[in-house]
């Protein structure tokens, strides 16, 4: 009886493992093709950008003196948050994303 029980609890807890693996892996995954849709807007003007995306819901200089552009959506029940920093040339410099799935 002892020893089923530790069959058991080993075989709970490599399925939890594996379930989670899973989960990760479908995340990066996800994130990968994220940064890559996102990553095609740098270099581009930021007109381009609103033209894909509409226009940000904030927007403000940061400590640089860039422009930040911020989109945030939510699906699902989650929040998510893509910011973009614009140069004074209206070229797309850089993004993050935050809470995206």
């Amino acid at each position: 009886m002892r020893n089923f029980k530790l069959i058991v609890l080993l075989l709970s807890f490599f399925l939890m493992v594996t379930a989670c693996q899973t989960v990760q892996e479908k995340t990066d995954k996800i994130v990968e093709q994220e940064n890559k849709r996102l990553g095609k807007y740098i270099g581009q003007l930021s007109s381009e950008l609103k033209i894909d995306l509409g226009n940000p819901d904030e927007d403000f200089k940061n400590e640089k003196g860039n422009q930040v552009l911020v989109y945030k959506t939510k699906k699902y029940g989650i929040s998510c948050e893509r910011k973009f920093e614009v140069d004074t040339n209206s070229v797309v410099i850089g993004f993050s994303s935050k809470g995206c799935f």
